[in-house]
């Protein structure tokens, strides 16, 4: 191990030890990646989009801990924070310079590593309906052609 200079004294002193994998910390509102149930982007959140995998989530993990991104409007954080008072799952809201980066919205996670493979809730693209396809598209010239011969 390399011994500290003045200049790494100094840093530590101005700004704290660093932590190890301070930009995954930035990213998840404080946390680590492999102590995460699920995270929920701030879309998702404003949305109310994956209410029902937090709930479930939150049923599963009873002793989770719900941690909610400051820079989301505490309009859109209401039924989150109700899904938490539901299941008695503690919840706090993060609020500082480092968490605006992220697009982070919501994050229920352990104190401990759980190792979770999917922690994102996959967003189906919206199927328009077949009808709406028929009417919208427009043959090419030629293929009207080849219809007449047909």
């Amino acid at each position: 191990m390399s011994k500290k200079n003045v200049d790494d004294y100094l840093t530590e002193g101005m700004y704290g030890t660093r932590l190890p994998k301070d930009h995954e910390r930035k990213q998840f509102l404080g946390t680590l990646r492999e102590r995460i149930v699920l995270a929920l982007t701030k879309g998702q959140v404003m949305s109310n989009k994956g209410l029902e995998q937090l709930e479930e989530a939150m049923k599963e993990n009873p002793e989770a801990k719900l941690i909610i991104n400051g820079h989301v409007s505490n309009r859109f954080l209401k039924e989150e924070k109700k899904i938490a008072d539901k299941y008695n799952i503690p919840h706090s809201t993060i609020t500082n310079q480092e968490a605006e980066d992220t697009d982070i919205g919501a994050v229920l996670t352990y104190d401990y590593a759980i190792d979770k493979e999917e922690i994102f809730i996959k967003e189906e693209p919206e199927q328009p309906d077949a009808k709406q396809e028929t009417e919208t598209e427009d043959p090419s010239f030629f293929s009207k052609i080849k219809s007449w011969f047909d």
